[in-house]
């Protein structure tokens, strides 16, 4: 029997490598290149005990499709009783969010996940790894081990999630087993949405933190706050193999016209938009509005020895890079978190007249599957924001393209939706440069995101790229206006409506646009659309703006009918309790308090007609049914809520019990009381 100390390695490594031999399948030992860019990746990354020695997994190797997609396997071996997993942090993080090195240090399955997070960070062909675990000990009078294999992808957030605990599923001759095991790994709609929130939370507090610095101890104006954070996140992401993240060290404080710090800014941004292939006027145009607060003598200049831009990058290094890594924040309004911490204190210049509110994410979902958003979606918004439609839009749109079963068909159609399936106008500078930072960490998909007035200066057409001054197809519409322009906001909609054939809209505006406060655009919209839904909404911009609103739904290019009834839904009570606290965290100012996510999917199957799952909306009381005219005038919900005033027996009980309870205590009084 073994000591109980003793490890024995070396021994289970060669008994893994001779499971591989035998059934004829192909490996690399932790000395043998299994690819130079894999090899590299390991490398560059941080080492198991977060050092810069680099990664060596002790066997890697391939295993391969049918359809010849290639998944990279990396396997860490242990030798002693307790060295397999630590299950309760699967995901080697520590509770405040940074890397846990010790339990990817100790334990095999951790190790295994650390190369090959690795990989998918530092590695433009891989973002599907595989990772094993392998254990071995002696235990009395028999040798006992331990293997689990995992899937770590960029779309499951990097998860991992455990495929089996049969090492026989790395043998060729297993490898379709296998590769059917990952198809059905993808993470749950519910799965996805828990580590959005965690992810959300985590990064708003930091932001809070930041914004506190900025304001209390580096006395840094609002109006430059959104481009120096922005800024920042492009120098610190980096562009892998081709720029490296600036480090905080690059800044030296030093005042020479190129060489002071606002200068190393300004040229890691400028190589950072140019490898990410962002057409030259854009590039322009978004270099020369961060020099305004990079090229500020005030914050380049150090003091004592460091800079303002130095103090604050510090913090955005450790507090926030990390946690909008782009090859795992896939499907986070980043940018839209960040905007509304940064001004969510103060009063944002002009903010009246332009009618700065961004959408909740659960809101920018609900729409975009309320305009059934899938893979061949073609979908705009003229008043983009932070592009938070368009984040929720390529959120459906990649998930529909993973159906496909072909890799290279695909890929294609990926790289076709983020550069070519989507759309968006900003007016605002500022804000315009969070939406590029937002489809930048989507997987770029920026090219067609456009600085305009989209009513003065966007004719429909793509602006960038090969399809340069083509019509724009657009099949879907999504919009939250500014409610300040004609009809309030409803003018957006006749153009963006005016240049489609077909498709859906939804339309998030102030509720009384439909009663009449939109025309005459509501009017002429029903010439050409049809109107299918008005939806009622709970008060989901509490504390940041006191307007009632409501979600209008319209079938393009079918003239509405008059006889055609249209859905009205009173969504007033959306399952989430609101508060308005504003130093709190959106998990506390909005919470699940009453299964939310069941209700707005039963809005989607009511809206959809499909067969509800859930029933909290009841016909007849939260869900009418009624015609409209064609005056435009008449699409709010009140104005359809049947009031019944006929008398029930319940009623007459009600009253006579009340009758007989006023009569019995006027006797115990003594009053007098006629009949």
């Amino acid at each position: 029997m073994a000591k109980k100390n003793r490890s024995i390695e070396e021994q289970i490594e060669d008994y893994a490598k001779s499971l591989f031999k035998k059934n004829n399948t192909k490996f690399f030992t932790k000395t043998e290149s299994i690819n130079q860019e894999i090899e590299d990746a390991l490398k560059n990354a941080l080492s198991k005990s977060g050092g810069n020695g680099g990664n060596a997994p002790d066997i890697k190797l391939f295993v391969e499709s049918a359809s010849l997609e290639r998944f990279p396997v990396m396997i860490e071996v242990k030798g002693k009783v307790g060295d397999f997993i630590k299950r309760d942090n699967i995901n080697n993080k520590k509770k405040d969010g940074s890397i846990d090195y010790k339990v990817i240090s100790k334990y095999a399955v951790n190790g295994a996940i650390h190369y090959s997070n690795a990989i998918i960070e530092q590695t433009v062909s891989y973002k599907n790894v595989i990772a094993v675990g392998i254990n071995g000990y002696d235990d009395i009078n028999e040798r006992k081990y331990e293997v689990e294999i995992y899937f770590i992808s960029k779309d499951n957030y990097c998860v991992p999630k455990l495929l089996s605990d049969d090492i026989s599923l790395l043998f060729k001759k297993n490898w379709d087993k296998l590769i059917q095991l990952i198809h059905e790994s993808t993470l749950t709609d519910d799965e996805r949405e828990k580590l959005a929130k965690e992810s959300e939370t985590l990064i708003e507090t930091n932001l809070k933190t930041l914004n506190q610095l900025m304001q209390d101890d580096l006395n840094i104006s609002v109006g430059s706050r959104v481009e120096l954070v922005t800024g920042m996140i492009m120098a610190g992401l980096g562009v892998a193999g081709k720029v490296a993240p600036l480090d905080v060290t690059d800044l030296k404080g030093q005042l020479g016209t190129k060489t002071h710090d606002g200068s190393v800014f300004i040229n890691k941004i400028s190589d950072f938009l140019t490898e990410k292939e962002l057409p030259e006027d854009k590039r322009n145009l978004i270099v020369n509005d961060l020099q305004r607060v990079f090229l500020n003598r005030g914050l380049y200049e150090p003091i004592n020895g460091e800079s303002k831009l130095r103090t604050l990058y510090a913090h955005v290094q450790n507090d926030v890079i990390p946690y909008i890594d782009p090859e795992k924040s896939t499907y986070l309004d980043f940018t839209g978190k960040l905007f509304n911490v940064l001004t969510d204190w103060v009063d944002i210049p002009d903010g009246g007249k332009n009618d700065v509110v961004l959408t909740p994410r659960y809101v920018t979902d609900l729409m975009a599957k309320l305009c059934m958003v899938n893979r061949n979606s073609y979908v705009w918004d003229l008043a983009a924001g932070t592009a938070g439609f368009l984040v929720s839009s390529m959120k459906l749109m990649l998930k529909d393209a993973d159906n496909i079963k072909n890799i290279d068909e695909r890929e294609a159609k990926k790289a076709s939706i983020r550069g070519a399936q989507i759309l968006g106008v900003e007016k605002r500078p500022d804000i315009y440069l969070l939406a590029v930072l937002n489809m930048i960490l989507m997987g770029d998909g920026s090219s067609n995101i456009l600085q305009a007035d989209s009513l003065k200066e966007f004719d429909g057409k793509y602006a960038q790229g090969i399809n340069k001054g083509k019509d724009y197809p657009a099949n879907v519409f999504l919009l939250n206006p500014p409610y300040s322009a004609e009809g309030k906001g409803f003018v957006f909609v006749k153009k963006a409506l005016s240049k489609m054939t077909h498709g859906k809209a939804a339309i998030l505006i102030q509720e009384n646009a439909g009663s009449g406060a939109g025309l005459p655009y509501t009017k002429e919209i029903l010439e050409n659309n049809t109107l299918i839904a008005s939806i009622h909404m709970a008060d989901i911009f509490k504390g940041k703006a006191g307007v009632q609103t409501a979600i209008y739904v319209i079938d393009i290019g079918i003239p509405h009918d008059q006889g055609k009834e249209v859905v009205f839904i009173d969504m007033s009570d959306d399952g989430y309790t609101r508060q308005n606290k504003k130093k709190a965290t959106s998990a506390t100012n909005l919470k699940n308090s009453g299964d939310a996510n069941g209700r707005y999917e039963e809005i989607i199957d009511i809206v959809l007609g499909r067969k509800k799952k859930t029933d909290y909306f009841k016909e007849g009381i939260q869900v009418i049914r009624d015609t409209v005219s064609l005056e435009g005038n008449d699409w709010m919900f009140i104005q359809h809520k049947r009031i019944d005033t006929m008398p029930t027996e319940a009623d007459f009980m009600r009253v006579v019990s009340n009758y007989l309870a006023w009569k019995a205590d006027a006797v115990l009084k003594g009053d007098a009381v006629d009949g």
